[in-house]
């Protein structure tokens, strides 16, 4: 497994992170938390020692399972979770509504879901998260949205005090733009989605900022939500709430697209001995200024794969080869 450091920490995190969104069920069409929970063992077992989770993950449940999971293993993991998104207090901005599957339209959901970052908020926002996780730290906290009601300055100085008093070791942002980096100062990462489908970071500057600034690049969803497997094919259904259900990319003809690429990538991997899933990873953390990769996994087996992309080296030549694949099927 190769290491980096997150951003001007010191803290060593494996490149290959385990995100846990799919663990809180919500938005993925459900979960099993013994299944999670041996994922988790699994990923740290293999090299992977940065798991990254956020209490709206299944409103709480993704960070109750990880902190079951961790609970005697606290000192071999690289914390991070998250806060800015309420669905339990109705202040800051309105952001979605929600039933227990996903987001829902007004008349059916259950939970209307802010973006708040008030200092108080987050004060009691650290305070349930230290609970379920069952630490009493957590080693990069991440604000998760970003929000126009509250000054970043509020939101920072609140941070800076959690940090001092030990509750955190390390600020990052998550869905920022250079302008609110550059508002919050000194921050450790910054989380974005980043995939060969998403690629606007190195766009909108946050690439350029971060790479000055000694500021780590968390990228999620590098996997596009499993469209760069090849294991989904165009027969593929989903469950409700998956939030994949109605996503133009999941379509039959678009999946066949996406596989006729990756088919002609599948060379290299084998080259490597390693599956495409490997391939893809190992290609996105490669890029320009991306230094971690947060990757979902619902069971053991899936954890394991997933630590096995921390260890394959791409050369210039094959990492040209993969960009011309993608240009020739999406320009």
């Amino acid at each position: 497994m190769l290491y980096r450091k997150l951003g001007n920490t010191g803290i060593d995190a494996s490149v290959i992170a385990l995100g846990t969104w799919v663990m809180g069920g919500w938005m993925w069409g459900g979960a099993d938390d013994k299944e999670s929970i041996k994922a988790i063992h699994a990923s740290l077992d293999n090299g992977i020692n940065m798991l990254d989770t956020a209490p709206i993950y299944g409103f709480g449940r993704s960070e109750e399972v990880v902190g079951k999971a961790i609970k005697d293993r606290r000192d071999k993991v690289v914390l991070a979770t998250k806060c800015g998104m309420r669905w339990d207090l109705q202040k800051g901005e309105l952001y979605f509504h929600s039933d227990d599957d996903g987001i829902a339209g007004e008349d059916e959901a259950k939970r209307k879901v802010y973006k708040y970052l008030g200092p108080e908020s987050i004060r009691e926002e650290v305070e349930n998260s230290l609970r379920r996780l069952q630490t009493d730290y957590i080693d990069l906290y991440q604000t998760h949205w970003q929000e126009s009601t509250t000054p970043i300055a509020e939101t920072m100085a609140e941070l800076l005090t959690l940090k001092e008093e030990g509750k955190i070791r390390s600020i990052g942002v998550s869905n920022a733009s250079v302008e609110q980096m550059k508002e919050y100062g000194e921050i450790a990462s910054d989380q974005e989605k980043y995939s060969m489908f998403v690629r606007n970071i190195d766009e909108n500057g946050n690439t350029d900022y971060c790479i000055d600034n000694n500021i780590a690049i968390l990228a999620y969803s590098p996997l596009a939500q499993g469209l760069l497997t090849g294991k989904i094919t165009s027969d593929r259904t989903f469950n409700k709430g998956d939030v994949r259900l109605n996503n133009p990319l999941f379509q039959p003809e678009s999946l066949q697209k996406i596989n006729s690429m990756l088919n002609d990538i599948k060379p290299i991997a084998e080259k490597h001995d390693v599956e495409l899933t490997h391939l893809t990873l190992a290609w996105t953390f490669h890029r320009k200024g991306i230094s971690h990769l947060l990757v979902g996994a619902r069971n053991e087996k899936q954890a394991v794969e997933n630590a096995k992309a921390g260890e394959v080296k791409l050369s210039e030549a094959e990492i040209k080869s993969i960009d011309d694949a993608f240009k020739m099927y999406f320009g």
